[in-house]
């Protein structure tokens, strides 16, 4: 009998019917005396009482500005306090909050301001080697940023062409607090709340538009899948432009009453290591790439981080023995694994803390509460269970559209309403999902399907490997070939013949990698996303390969 891969999460408890604005003063009543935010780089610990303050405060700010319901304004900054207060009061303000990417430089940061439409934006004075300051300044001297009308800094220096953050907070007196109450009265939890930019692999980067009914029900029932608590301690080293840390982890802490705990401004291994030690952290979040420099931090056995307890491993593919690592290494019993986009507010698939190890560590788990999925074959038709397929995903969590974009929300989001991921995936008979691979990453070699994920799973249990990311190039022969770059464990040595040798007689040998390099780093994006088509791009070049390709 013929069982389609089709999947609908069930739950006892309904979807949130609110706005973030509403929900977050609920919160902070209900939760007024418990810490509800510490980010160690800048000595801030305040209660829910106190962000909920600095929140109002910043909000009625914005409104004395002259800032309207449904105007854009952007964020361009690392992880910090004023991201948290920024991300509430934006909400409770009706604004439409645009995440930049802290790595974007002058054109990727005019087309992000452009699309959206900013009229203002809250910034940074730099990141890394790079001046926000500089840049923005190279913008608007030049005219090309005609919308943007407001730049608030958080410099400590006085800006004179910028209001400095804590200034805006100053601005908003009794007449701004009591509109800003009133606003509350007429926002819907329909109304679009975030911007968010994809990844520009395959052209500009598109404006995912989300909503308070999205981003608040992901976060709530993310939170409560992972087993997160009322008093709960959870580190977020990811970053807060992203889904990831703005949603599950920012808006998760808020809708359980946990505590948001920031080590730095940016990922690094060692303080998180020491944030987790010295605040007593239940919880962890991060990619796999920064679960790896933890485990693989030449400290790393120094810490006591018993006090852990679950996490959420998501943003890229999970090898499993990386999730083993963390159960067993990192005390994390009841970590889960997510799987999603950020069209999808962002998670769709989530272990749960009881699913048996095994279904943790080799799936991205069962379908969230009410959310729909169905895996189709190229024709759109729904495939058996076990088969592989493009995954599809429909419900409360799809984004509204790409903003100002309707032909490529139109490619996304088909007539009946199913967000195209994308990605290659499998759903097998109790209902747990196993993504293969994404469509575009799928190597066809003489006729032979292979998965790049299943290479790598099986790679990754080399004793010397510490990471491997595998991907297709073009073969005049076979039409592609694999390529493996694999990362060495610090100390160990490996050479190419080694690792034919460990694959000859264990995987099939049209799935021995033909190219193998041996590497210090891969190219990411700042959110730790290994970004394969550069690496396909350095290898068709050391081959010889793009001569052909343009010939």
């Amino acid at each position: 009998m013929f069982n389609p891969s089709y999947v609908c999460g069930t739950s006892s408890l309904p979807l949130l019917g609110e706005t973030i604005g509403v929900h977050f003063d609920r919160a902070a009543v209900r939760w007024s005396g418990r810490e509800a935010l510490v980010v160690r780089h800048q000595k801030v610990r305040w209660t829910y009482a106190e962000l909920k303050e600095r929140v109002d405060a910043f909000a009625a700010g914005l409104l004395a500005i002259g800032l309207m319901p449904g105007d854009r304004i952007g964020i361009w900054s690392p992880n910090n306090a004023e991201w948290v207060i920024a991300q509430f009061a934006t909400a409770k303000a009706g604004l439409i909050l645009v995440n930049i990417n802290p790595a974007y430089r002058l054109s990727e940061l005019e087309h992000a301001l452009r699309k959206s439409g900013c009229k203002a934006l809250i910034t940074a004075e730099r990141f890394k080697s790079c001046d926000y300051f500089a840049m923005l300044r190279t913008l608007t001297s030049q005219g090309r940023l005609p919308r943007l009308e407001t730049m608030i800094h958080l410099s400590d220096q006085p800006q004179t062409d910028m209001i400095a953050f804590a200034d805006v907070a100053q601005r908003g007196g009794e007449p701004a607090r009591r509109a800003l109450e009133q606003r509350a009265q007429h926002l819907q939890f329909d109304d679009p709340i975030n911007i968010q930019f994809t990844s520009g692999t395959t052209g500009l980067p598109k404006g995912a538009t989300l909503t308070h009914h999205n981003i608040l029900n992901n976060a709530f029932f993310g939170a409560g899948i992972m087993g997160l608590r009322e008093g709960d301690r959870l580190c977020i080293p990811v970053p807060l432009y992203h889904c990831f840390g703005m949603v599950l982890s920012n808006l998760a802490c808020v809708t359980h009453g946990a505590a948001m705990v920031f080590p730095s401004e940016s990922f690094d291994p060692l303080a998180v290591l020491q944030t987790v030690e010295a605040e007593r952290c239940t919880g962890l979040h991060g990619v796999p790439t920064m679960f790896i420099a933890e485990l693989e931090h030449p400290q790393f056995s120094r810490f006591d981080l018993r006090s852990l307890r679950n996490g959420i491993m998501a943003g890229a593919p999970c090898p499993i023995e990386v999730m083993r690592r963390v159960v067993d290494q990192m005390h994390m019993s009841d970590i889960t694994i997510g799987y999603g986009m950020t069209e999808t507010s962002p998670v769709s698939f989530q272990c749960a803390v009881d699913d048996p190890l095994e279904r943790r560590v080799s799936t991205v788990g069962r379908v969230h509460p009410h959310v729909e999925v169905k895996i189709v074959d190229g024709s759109g038709k729904v495939v058996p269970r076990g088969t592989p397929g493009e995954l599809l995903a429909r419900g409360y969590l799809v984004m509204r559209g790409y903003w100002e974009d309707p032909e490529q929300t139109a490619k996304a989001i088909d007539p009946a309403g199913w967000m195209h991921s994308g990605d290659l995936a499998t759903i097998d008979e109790d209902g747990y999902c196993n993504i293969v691979g994404r469509l575009k990453d799928m190597v066809i070699r003489g006729g032979e399907n292979i998965y790049p994920r299943e290479i790598e799973e099986f790679l990754f249990r080399h004793p010397k490997v510490e990471s491997v990311q595998v991907f297709g190039v073009p073969d005049a022969k076979f039409g592609e070939e694999l390529c493996a770059w694999i990362k060495v464990r610090e100390g160990e040595s490996l050479e190419e013949a080694d690792v034919r040798a460990f694959c000859e007689g264990e995987i099939a040998r049209y799935k021995i990698p033909r190219y193998i390099r041996f590497v210090a780093d891969y190219p990411m994006t700042v959110t730790g996303k290994v970004q394969k088509f550069a690496m396909r791009q350095h290898m068709m070049k050391e081959l010889g390969l793009m001569q052909q390709q343009t010939a």
